[in-house]
């Protein structure tokens, strides 16, 4: 086995991995991105073969005509669509006559996620840590506080960023290998007999660390809500914990599992000699983690205060330093060394997820002879040492006084140094909402989560929403509001500004602004058809509604699908949870046959678990029959608006129809491709 330090040395051994491979490779992650550049630590290949990890994957089958390379990630929550890439399927799979396939894993069950992070190469060598093939992961281990090769495909830079893999052969391998296509399998996807395959060479700029050494694989795996889930990582950790009597060593993403850290806390009572040392990140990467685990992290580290062992451990996190330029390294590795007896590297995080909600795989290696030893040890003070800017003689001979050692470097402020973490906590009310949700023990069960939740202040509180939604809904056609809401009045106004390029911007803010107000949306595409012509129409009409739609469902979504549960119960959990499985179908049914107002279907589509991405389509689908007819027509609905008379209201029954016809035809269709799907 080797230990693989930071992104570039595991994704240098990757490639000349790859380049060797035979018949079959499985990559397994939460995320991959197809123009992660795919390179060794000099920021460019020197194979012949692309850098970026698409073309180079599809190269690759394109040389060796009997390898066939399956992608399975996390069929990922709308959260994190900013951050995905569009369209990954056809970016990895373009050319490749299907030996190539991308499966997003929408298995798991709502709340947990596919976080294993795995590549296996012909059941002989397999690659096991915290590293997804994705972009701003790639970094040497200097971690230089700025390096310019250190940037997305935009072109944007990015902070220095630390992670471990390892990578294994033998048993181990084949062993990891039988997990990946088990996991394939369970996405529902085919596998193949394999023909026996000589080993693969070991990647020649890899240098193997040990040999012989005991490996066990620690998995989380869910099944069902309701079903069993399998703890190995949970339980693994606090056995490794509770052995623990001199040192442990942890690098660690995310520290928000209480329970370990009681366990850990009570070790470290019943055994005053133990000491520990945790790296971290600074901050979390993203407003979501820093409100879902900033507040976790510091009911972690309380446990110690609570337990009077603070002076015993320690919470850190790197910097690094180049002239006037200083940078935080981000922590994202998952790695603990107990008593340089056991080493373990791997997915899951100490955070509650990690241990029974998401798909987690960890890789724990057992020393069995003073050599391992040895290696295991040497593991963790070249980990220390490169995070303080000193080499590993330096550790091994402050062993027993580590702490001091560490406060010299922060006074010494040199180019790389380890701060301590401030264990500020959040204390809002969004932070305790969110971090329920974002960090659960295990997958969220929506209809035991609303029947817990249902109360009567629930039950006001929805019936008051209801009412000054539908009232407000009224109030436009009922009241002295209604003269506002007059087709020709407000086409008069677009009118005014339909030759000034000000008509369309107008237009669709009117949309905008209309739906945060519940006024009626076909009054507003009727005006503006209307004023602005028939293609011109449309087109600001559609781009109208589909922002208003947008902004109206992420305000839904920051409300959250835990509020909307406390609201609607256990009854309605269950509509919700088939009408939201039909995805794009559903919307479009809706957008058709409008149940409520506009605006109130965009705020409750966006509390509810329907992606964004099918809400979008579906809107588009659903609404664009209506709007194309009512912009071939809209002269004539501004003049039935103006002067109402027999021929014009005739048109306006005969357009009506022709709306259905165009509805009834695209549902149709929808239905048909549904049914494919």
């Amino acid at each position: 086995m080797a230990v693989l330090n930071d992104a570039a040395t595991y994704f240098a051994a990757l490639r000349e991995a790859l380049l060797d491979a035979q018949e079959i490779v499985y990559i397994v992650g939460w995320d991959i991105h197809s123009e992660t550049n795919l390179v060794g630590a000099s920021g460019r290949a020197e194979d012949g073969l692309p850098d970026q990890l698409g073309p180079f994957l599809r190269a690759l089958v394109q040389r060796r005509s009997g390898l066939r390379i399956n992608i399975l990630v996390w069929d990922f929550v709308s959260f994190y669509a900013s951050e995905r890439e569009w369209n990954s399927a056809a970016k990895f799979t373009a050319d490749t006559e299907g030996r190539v396939q991308f499966v997003l894993d929408s298995t798991l069950p709502f709340g947990s996620a596919q976080h294993q992070k795995i590549v296996c190469i012909d059941g002989s060598l397999a690659f096991v840590g915290g590293l997804d093939l994705t972009i701003r992961r790639w970094d040497t281990s200097d971690h230089c506080a700025a390096l310019a090769s250190r940037c997305d495909p935009q072109g944007k830079p990015y902070p220095p960023f630390h992670d471990v893999q390892c990578l294994v052969d033998g048993d181990a391998a084949a062993s990891v290998f039988e997990l990946a296509e088990a996991r394939w399998r369970a996405a529902g996807q085919q596998t193949h007999d394999r023909r026996a395959l000589k080993r693969l060479r070991w990647p020649s700029n890899v240098p193997v660390d040990a040999e012989q050494i005991p490996v066990g694989i620690a998995r989380t795996e869910v099944v069902s809500p309701a079903g069993s889930t399998t703890r190995e990582v949970e339980r693994s950790l606090i056995a490794a914990i509770r052995s623990a009597t001199r040192f442990i060593y942890i690098e660690n993403q995310f520290t928000s599992a209480t329970r370990i850290a009681e366990v850990l806390a009570e070790q470290m009572q019943r055994v005053p000699s133990l000491r520990v040392l945790v790296v971290a990140p600074k901050l979390h990467s993203s407003w979501l983690e820093s409100q879902a685990m900033q507040n976790g992290r510091g009911a972690f580290i309380d446990c110690f205060s609570e337990a009077g062992v603070a002076d015993r451990i320690r919470f850190v996190y790197p910097v690094s330093r180049e002239g006037e330029t200083e940078a935080a390294v981000m922590v994202h590795s998952k790695l603990m060394i107990v008593d340089d007896q056991t080493l373990r590297i791997g997915s899951a995080n100490l955070n509650n997820r990690s241990m029974g909600a998401d798909s987690e795989c960890d890789l724990i290696f057992e020393a069995a002879s003073d050599e391992h030893r040895q290696f295991i040890a040497s593991v963790r003070r070249r980990l220390i040492a490169h995070f303080c800017g000193l080499d590993a003689r330096s550790v091994t001979q402050n062993d027993d006084h580590l702490f001091a050692l560490l406060d010299e470097v922060s006074k010494a402020d040199g180019a790389k140094t380890l701060r301590a973490v401030e264990a500020a906590v959040p204390t809002g009310t969004l932070a305790s909402m969110v971090q329920p949700v974002a960090d659960p023990e295990r997958p969220l069960h929506l209809e035991r989560a609303a029947s817990r939740m249902w109360s009567t202040k629930t039950i006001i509180g929805i019936a008051a929403i209801a009412v000054a939604l539908l009232g407000l809904a009224l109030a436009w056609s009922y009241t002295s509001l209604s003269g506002f809401a007059d087709t020709g009045r407000i086409a008069t106004l677009l009118s005014a500004y339909s030759q000034s390029g000000w008509g369309p911007p107008l237009a669709i803010a009117a949309f905008v602004v209309g739906g945060l107000v519940v006024f009626p949306v076909l009054v507003l595409i009727a005006a503006t058809a209307a004023a602005l012509g028939p293609w011109l129409g449309f087109v600001t009409a559609t781009s109208g509604v589909l922002l208003s739609a947008f902004i109206l469902f992420v305000i839904g979504r920051a409300l959250g699908r835990e509020r909307l549960q406390q609201l609607l119960g256990r009854r309605a959990a269950r509509i919700q949870d088939r009408v939201v499985g039909k995805g794009v179908l559903a919307v479009v049914m809706i957008r058709m046959i409008p149940i409520a107002p506009f605006s109130v279907v965009n705020v409750v589509a966006g509390a509810s678990t329907l992606p964004l991405r099918d809400f979008l389509v579906g809107t588009a689908l659903g609404m664009t029959p209506g709007i194309l007819t009512m912009a071939v027509l809209g002269a004539q609905i501004a003049d039935v608006a103006r002067n109402a008379s027999w021929s014009s209201m005739l048109l306006l029954v005969l357009a009506f129809l022709g709306w259905l016809g165009i509805c009834a035809g695209a549902q149709f269709v929808a239905t048909w491709l549904a049914g494919r799907r």
